[in-house]
């Protein structure tokens, strides 16, 4: 998979993909990241990429030229016919998911735009973009930290980027609930132990353990995901004896 950023802070991914799960992936052949620098698609003699809003208004607004230009010389190096899909970092997107990452992890490559100052020319929106995605409901100084947040969660997904790839699919959100509580060595820890189920062996029991546990830690913390999760008989048996505890 290849991930181009488009930014103008190319600085801030430096350590990003210099370190841990992302290095390896890379080195692995798994994931390629180019970071670019849409100044340098700028025909303003001074490089600008921001102008005064029409209508006037506070703070500066993204210029189409740069960002057309770069998308679209980045669309020419595809290796494949298909365009990448091509994404706007902005606090008025789609709000960003576990499933959205699993979505994204498909494609062959994506473009992510990191914007700035106080918005987008409308017309990046209406006619360069596939999409928008939003980090939260909050409003931060760029996208860089959203186009962070998108490899990071994206890059772990892809077959060979960690150790173990089942580890990804169990991850909370990826099923639908949170994820049951993990244990290691020692056994006992100043007086804390391991739950003996863990400690049996009996791979079967661990399971239905730890399935109870998701439903648990999702009840008592993000009640909401149950209403979409995919729940056998059994679950929603479980979940109704929690209720009636809670009464």
């Amino acid at each position: 998979m290849k991930i181009s950023i488009l930014t103008l802070f190319p600085e801030m991914f430096d350590g990003l993909f210099s370190h841990s799960i992302l290095k390896q992936a890379q080195q692995k052949g798994v994931v390629s990241y180019n970071v670019v620098n849409f100044r340098h698609y700028a025909k303003d003699k001074h490089n600008r990429v921001d102008d005064y809003p029409y209508g006037g208004g506070g703070g500066m607004v993204l210029t189409p030229q740069p960002l057309f230009d770069a998308v679209e010389d980045l669309q020419g190096q595809t290796a494949n016919k298909q365009k990448p899909r091509t994404i706007l970092l902005c606090p008025q997107g789609e709000p960003y998911s576990q499933q959205k990452a699993e979505e994204l992890a498909k494609e062959d490559e994506i473009i992510l735009i990191c914007g700035h100052y106080e918005g987008y020319d409308e017309r990046i929106r209406a006619h360069l973009i596939d999409e928008e995605i939003s980090i939260g409901d909050y409003v931060l100084t760029g996208g860089e930290i959203g186009a962070m947040v998108i490899a990071d969660s994206v890059t772990r997904l892809l077959p060979g980027s960690l150790g173990n790839d089942q580890s990804a699919v169990t991850d909370s959100h990826s099923t639908g609930l949170l994820e049951y509580p993990h244990y290691t060595r020692p056994a006992e820890y100043r007086g804390m132990k391991v739950p003996d189920i863990l400690l049996s062996g009996h791979h079967k029991n661990i399971d239905v353990w730890r399935r109870q546990q998701s439903l648990r830690r999702t009840y008592e913390r993000r009640p909401d995901m149950l209403e979409s999760a995919n729940l056998t008989d059994d679950d929603i048996a479980y979940l109704h004896s929690l209720k009636s505890k809670n009464k």
